[in-house]
């Protein structure tokens, strides 16, 4: 399973090293770290699964939310929904009044605000991800646990300075 899930993570970044094997830093909490290759080509990743949903998606995949460091490039928020966003989704992560906007690429969803997405991550407890559902019909909300979300970063940001 714990493979399943850092393969599932991988399709998230458009460098990942498809000959490389993710090594895992460790489980903190709701949240597992792991990396992937060496050098300035290692590619650092802290992850969670979503922990309930506000409705059923047929055929829908696993409901990520991701912290990827990789050099020349710290601090990338990423969400995967496990399904594709429609074209111009309004995706809002919220924790506690912090409210982060993203935008949609396909099946992930990107940030300009990545240190105030992760300064909320370190100081809550949980994280709301509201989204179109893929029919374009009513929002969904993905629920997160933040809980280990600061020891799984710290190690990230140890394993890629």
């Amino acid at each position: 399973m714990k493979r399943l899930t850092l393969a599932a993570l991988l399709a998230l970044t458009p460098f990942a090293v498809q000959a490389a094997q993710p090594s895992a830093l460790g489980v903190y909490g709701a949240w597992t770290a792991a990396s992937l290759g060496s050098g300035t080509a290692r590619i650092c990743y802290a992850f969670t699964h979503a922990r309930g949903s506000s409705m059923a998606i047929d055929a829908r995949g696993a409901a990520m939310l991701a912290v990827t460091e990789r050099h020349g490039a710290p601090d990338e928020v990423s969400i995967s929904p496990g399904y594709r966003y429609p074209a111009r989704a309004k995706i809002a992560l919220t924790v506690g009044r912090t409210q982060v906007g993203f935008y949609p690429s396909g099946k992930n969803a990107y940030t300009t605000q990545n240190l105030a997405a992760i300064a909320a991550f370190r100081a809550g407890n949980t994280a709301d991800v509201t989204a179109p559902s893929p029919d374009h019909g009513r929002p969904v909300t993905d629920h997160y646990a933040l809980t280990g979300f600061s020891a799984a970063y710290g190690a990230i940001k140890r394993a890629c300075p």
